[in-house]
């Protein structure tokens, strides 16, 4: 099909709009077009216009209100409605952020109609295939024609999968999200007030729990609980937790000891992290944003795919153990390191991708 010298950009989870949005303002300013399409994927009624304006991001031009399906049914919905936003637009190429199913969509809508596919955020592996992500990260790797990779280790997995044999280009670009964290920063600054809400200092632990391995495994759950209870008595515990994970630890009849707050939006979690003494989380994205203001984590699974944290020992792996979780608080807690250390691209990312797009398209 006739193709348009303009990006279609697929997203569908709230963390993917912060990293697009950084990486739109790069192709703005290079003269690249983007149309951007939300699939609906998180259905999350403070992605409202204000969200989009608050946060300096482009609208999307296409929303499909795809949510609360099975895995299979709303990627299938996924796949048949954004073919549909192809076939009218006719991009030059499809742009994809990450692992969600939103991603491996709009991958494979693009590449059955032979649209090119541009992967942020490939070569991550965890290694583990019990984890949707993981499958949807790997096939997504598979079929993309031009790979941004945050990492060395990135690179290098797509080396040991055999990409060089491939028709397709690799590129180390730095990581999109440590863009998004310094440029906001000063935003949250002036615009939260949780500091002030929650009365926190500089001496407090953040953590969150998220990943079904752990709220959806009663075993882990409460190991985790247990070990965050008891560094409570020696440390404040702060953790956002979503309603469902609150909901199921009633059902345990299991009560934290910690401080519960609702989840926050981007410009709190932003405080939270750069004011925290150590985080502690099952999240990918955390794990990096720790690092990105100075601050040691404890990831709460037993594997990372931010290899290079660990062995800086900017991160440490506890997995869902209450005495190893302990342990590592202990270890982590007073831990002194040098984090002056270009691990993601120091904040030049975005702007990497949009000069190697420039010169691709």
């Amino acid at each position: 099909m006739g193709s348009k010298k303009v990006i279609l950009t697929v997203l569908g989870a709230r963390p993917q709009f912060v990293k697009a949005a950084a990486v739109s303002r790069q192709l703005q300013a290079f003269g690249i077009p983007e149309i951007i399409v939300h699939t609906g994927q998180h259905f999350d009624q403070n992605m409202s216009d204000v969200f989009f304006s608050e946060m300096s991001i482009p609208a999307p031009a296409y929303n499909l209100n795809i949510n609360s399906l099975n895995h299979g049914a709303m990627t299938g919905r996924m796949l048949e409605q954004v073919e549909e936003v192809i076939l009218k637009e006719k991009p030059l190429a499809v742009m994809v952020y990450g692992d969600t199913n939103s991603t491996l969509a709009g991958a494979l809508a693009a590449v059955k109609l032979h649209v090119r596919v541009i992967h942020v955020e490939a070569g991550l592996r965890s290694f583990n295939m019990a984890m949707p992500e993981e499958v949807n990260r790997i096939l997504t790797d598979r079929i993309s024609s031009l790979l941004f990779c945050p990492t060395d280790a990135a690179v290098a997995n797509l080396k040991a999968e055999g990409f060089d044999g491939f028709k397709a280009q690799i590129v180390k670009c730095g990581d999109v999200m440590q863009d998004a964290a310094y440029f906001y920063l000063d935003k949250a600054k002036r615009e939260s007030k949780i500091l002030n809400e929650l009365k926190l200092s500089n001496d407090f632990v953040l953590a969150t729990i998220h990943r079904q391995e752990n709220t959806d495994d009663p075993s882990n759950l409460k190991n985790i609980i247990d070990g965050l209870n008891r560094i409570n008595r020696e440390t404040r515990v702060v953790v956002p937790l979503h309603p469902r994970t609150r909901k199921i630890l009633e059902q345990m009849g299991i009560s934290p000891e910690f401080t519960v707050i609702n989840p926050v939006g981007y410009f709190d979690m932003l405080m939270l992290i750069s004011n925290c003494k150590l985080v502690m989380t099952d999240s990918g994205g955390l794990q990096k944003e720790a690092f990105f203001f100075g601050k040691h984590c404890i990831t709460l699974r037993e594997q990372t795919e931010w290899v290079e944290l660990v062995e800086h020992g900017f991160n440490r792996l506890a997995g869902p153990n209450a005495d190893t979780i302990y342990h590592a608080y202990s270890e982590m807690i007073n831990k002194k390191s040098n984090f002056d250390i270009d691990l993601y691209g120091n904040g030049k990312a975005s702007q990497n991708i949009a000069e190697q797009l420039k010169l691709w398209l």
